[in-house]
């Protein structure tokens, strides 16, 4: 007992009272966020509303919404832009926790804003929505998709090479020398949009600031996921859904989005803090969470790659129709699942492989010869 009062001592005292201030309030924004979008569903279900002839308006609706914004998340893209300004923020003393959460609620505005304009405006889409044939479903079903998938594929090897650059200085520290400029240099480089709103984002030095980058991130509509919550809106108000349905939408993906950002912008603080004690620890993290973000890009690109071009070629087996029935719109669980058990190996790795104990008998050694010299 003494022992869990000490540890919980320790996570009470490691935040100050207006950094506690904060994160509560930042935890009551996700939480009303949830508990709205979740509330105007169940209020629109209870209306057995039809979105097509077939498909019903229901809480399958609702989780697709959430589950597309808990994927955005993941995107390579917003992983680079959180780490990047946190580890910033950081290294100038400060505590971000809010990086993530500023920066993905600027994401899901866009989006948000996007939805509103189809509820006042866009009832042309109405026959090009219900047809399946039509020209809006081929191109959001096909070419969308195609150039999604293709994206995906160019972000991951991007990141493989920023990858193979980590690697390269964490081999040279095995020698002893470690360059931060080039790991700096490597880390800056991650995620494609990234490239060209990176340095605005380096610029950001408070978390808040996150907000309005967070919608030029939106505006460049980086994966097929925002493209598929508008078209899932859209049918909603050619459906003749009410307001408050159709609203549900986007703010269940900004609820999913916003959770998982908000965590990996929190997991990254303490994280920064921990590798910022040493070289070796910084090396090693950015190496492990660019990995992942290798991972995510292959994974969805090569589901949404295979998924259209076993429908286009009507291909069958059992490979096939496993690629054909995956629900790339429950892929970001799997990711979930991926993540936690990737930073298990890692933590596994790092604690038996005596990372670290290596890295300061090198160091300790040449320290040895200076002092007998």
């Amino acid at each position: 007992m003494a022992n869990v009062s000490a540890r919980l001592a320790r996570v009470r005292d490691g935040l100050t009272p207006r950094e506690w201030a904060r994160a509560g309030a930042m935890v009551a924004v996700v939480i009303g966020l949830n508990v709205a979008g979740w509330l105007m569903l169940a209020a629109a279900v209870g209306g057995h509303y039809h979105i097509t002839n077939t498909e019903i308006f229901g809480f399958g609706t609702g989780a697709l919404a959430y589950t597309l914004g808990m994927r955005h998340a993941f995107d390579a893209d917003h992983i680079a832009a959180i780490d990047n300004t946190t580890r910033k923020l950081v290294n100038d003393g400060k505590r971000p926790l809010s990086v993530g959460f500023f920066f993905s609620l600027g994401h899901s505005s866009v989006v948000f804003v996007l939805a509103l304009l189809l509820n006042f405006g866009i009832r042309s889409l109405d026959e090009q929505v219900r047809n399946d044939n039509s020209g809006l479903h081929t191109v959001t079903s096909v070419i969308g998709t195609g150039v999604s998938g293709t994206f995906l594929y160019i972000i991951a090897l991007l990141n493989v090479i920023i990858l193979v650059g980590i690697v390269k200085v964490f081999r040279e520290m095995r020698t002893g020398r470690y360059n931060d400029a080039e790991l700096e240099e490597q880390l800056d480089k991650r995620g494609l949009m990234n490239r060209f709103l990176g340095p605005i984002a380096r610029r950001a030095d408070a978390p808040w600031k996150m907000y309005p980058i967070g919608v030029l991130f939106g505006l460049g509509f980086d994966t097929a996921t925002e493209v598929a919550l508008l078209v899932l809106a859209g049918s909603a108000v050619v459906s003749g859904l009410p307001f408050y349905a159709i609203l549900s939408l986007p703010i269940l993906f900004a609820a999913g989005m916003c959770l998982f950002d908000t965590v990996d912008g929190c997991f990254m603080n303490f994280a920064y803090d921990w590798a910022f004690a040493k070289p070796i620890r910084k090396v090693y993290y950015n190496m492990t969470i660019t990995g992942l973000s290798v991972f995510v890009a292959l994974f969805i690109g090569t589901i949404e790659i295979l998924g259209l071009i076993g429908q286009e070629y009507d291909l069958g087996g059992g490979f096939w129709s496993f690629m054909g029935g995956f629900d790339i719109n429950k892929a970001g669980f799997v990711i979930v699942g991926i993540f936690v058990v990737t930073w298990i190996a890692a933590l596994a790795i790092w604690h038996f492989g005596k990372i670290e104990q290596k890295w300061d008998d090198r160091q300790a050694v040449p320290a040895a010869d200076c002092t007998e010299g």
